[in-house]
């Protein structure tokens, strides 16, 4: 089993139509069409979304999100068309809210890594491969690829697993023309982002992008990076000055609600079919801290 451990109701606001609710955002459109995109508090782990909620997470993602659409504008348009709260919404959404523009959206999470691990690392051990890309002899977990891959990947739903694929299932879904945008776009985005976590001290190993398309007043269609962009919960950034090949690297994530969740202290048997316990305040407090540590050293900016 997997999936929400108690799903929340959505908020009713007069003139939105609530869409979906995710793991962390929940979608709603106005009257206008666009889509209303809200990121609550909640977080995930092992395919579950957690009972305890992190403190202004929602905010930091929203925050830095929009940082990164600034850094990223010139390779790549973003859907964002305002930060106003829509009328008649709690003021707890206010700094967690984005209308954005809506999009036919690509069926396909664009991930490129520059560093082996997670599920990368898997797939290597097993054939010396991650998406069907061949790799060198000799890699350990935290290993720098000798140049950044693209390794595309089917989304899930709450509670399951995204599917590592190769380019070729990617270019028959969607078309060859359409998966080359999508693999030239993601290591340009990359690249940018991996050079300016860099000189700030942090090493991106890998991130998660969607993208999706709007029309253009000339007939045509234009690429949109949507969603969030190179957060901790769709990046994992790791601190350059303690970076180790051959070991799990530290990182600025959720990292301490899994150790905990796998931990004596929890009682949770992650292969059972019971759902995760509530996290402990100290858990709470640790990863909020990490996520803001995270805004702070990318931004250059404390966190108000």
């Amino acid at each position: 089993m997997s999936g929400f451990v108690e799903k929340p109701e959505p908020v009713q606001v007069p003139g939105l139509t609530h869409l979906h609710t995710g793991k962390v955002r929940d979608l709603y459109r106005n009257e206008a069409g666009d889509l209303v995109m809200v990121a609550s508090d909640r977080i995930s782990a092992y395919d579950w979304v957690l009972p305890t909620e992190i403190p202004d997470k929602g905010r930091v993602l929203t925050r830095l999100s929009l940082w990164w659409f600034d850094q990223l504008a010139d390779l790549v348009p973003n859907h964002v068309l305002s930060t106003e709260l829509p009328a008649g919404a709690p003021a707890d959404w206010a700094g967690r809210t984005l209308i954005c523009t809506s999009l036919r959206m690509v069926p396909v999470e664009c991930v490129a890594r520059g560093y082996l691990t997670g599920s990368g690392l898997a797939e290597y051990q097993e054939s010396r491969t991650v998406c069907g890309l061949a790799l060198p002899e000799g890699l350990v977990d935290g290993s720098e690829l000798p140049a950044p891959i693209f390794t595309p990947a089917t989304k899930a739903a709450v509670g399951d697993h995204d599917e590592n694929v190769s380019f070729e299932e990617v270019a028959r879904q969607v078309g060859t023309d359409t998966a080359e945008l999508l693999r030239r776009t993601t290591l340009d985005v990359y690249g940018r982002a991996r050079d300016i976590a860099r000189e700030r001290g942090i090493i991106l190993a890998d991130t998660k992008f969607e993208f999706g398309f709007a029309p253009t007043p000339d007939g045509r269609e234009e690429l949109i990076i949507a969603d969030e962009v190179l957060t901790p919960d769709s990046s994992r950034f790791w601190p350059a000055a303690t970076w180790e090949p051959g070991r799990a690297q530290p990182s600025y994530d959720k990292q301490f609600v899994r150790d905990w969740l796998t931990s004596p202290a929890s009682g949770w048997d992650r292969r059972s079919e019971q759902p995760p316990p509530a996290l402990p305040q100290e858990i709470v407090d640790a990863t909020r801290a990490k996520y803001l540590e995270a805004y702070e050293l990318l931004t250059g900016t404390p966190w108000q």
